[in-house]
């Protein structure tokens, strides 16, 4: 066995990043381990076109917290700024598509609803939208908000319910409200919580290999 791994930990990862591991601290190693246990699986959070860092930042910030375990950042002509997500991303299985189009098909493909946070009369509620299949949700940028190819595109729209004066909201902290109750009602549906298969090899591969790289560099 190699020094530093237990045989679980071992046994939990793909034969092939055992030497790799076998220099990254146990702690990290069960972190990773941990965090895919409890992750929920089947649920996407999507930003498109979304110009200011601190805004991306507390979104991804946001949906690691809740246990999402997919984010998927849109550019549409522009370029993220680098260290958008302040370390979120390490935590984060994390995609990046050039267009709305491109990643509406990877959706499609994969079996997931889309649906958009924006305000409309028919738009579901945090409480109302459907969570026993997988979905994504999309959060538009925030000057013009969600394109109108996102919207020509979606199964649906979200919002967040309001009562008083104020009928908007930043859209990080829109994506706070929205992120938390449907990751909460997902955890209910049987077999979803745990990232498993071919997904949570690849996550371990990517974490590992980015571990190793990090202690080799010091």
């Amino acid at each position: 066995m190699m020094e530093g791994l237990n045989q679980e930990m071992l046994d939990a990862l793909p034969v092939d990043l055992h030497e790799m591991a076998a220099s990254i601290y146990p702690r990290r190693i069960q972190r990773c381990l941990t965090l895919l246990d409890r992750r929920v699986d089947g649920v996407v959070v999507a930003a498109e076109s979304i110009y200011r860092r601190h805004n991306v930042s507390a979104i991804l910030r946001s949906a690691e917290a809740f246990g999402v375990h997919e984010a998927h950042l849109i550019c549409n002509a522009f370029t993220p700024v680098a260290g958008a997500s302040k370390g979120a991303e390490r935590w984060l299985d994390m995609s990046f598509f050039e267009r709305t189009e491109e990643w509406a098909e990877q959706m499609r493909k994969r079996k997931h609803r889309i649906f958009v946070a924006d305000i409309s009369e028919e738009a579901h509620t945090p409480d109302t939208l459907p969570v026993d299949q997988p979905f994504a949700v999309l959060f538009g940028g925030e000057l013009a908000g969600v394109s109108d190819v996102a919207h020509s595109l979606a199964d649906g729209v979200v919002s967040v319910p309001m009562v008083g004066v104020t009928q908007s909201l930043n859209v990080s902290v829109a994506a706070a409200v929205v992120l938390s109750r449907l990751v909460e009602r997902r955890r209910a549906v049987p077999g979803v919580v745990g990232i498993q298969g071919e997904k949570r090899n690849a996550y371990l591969r990517d974490f590992v290999q980015r571990e190793f790289a990090r202690r080799r560099s010091r």
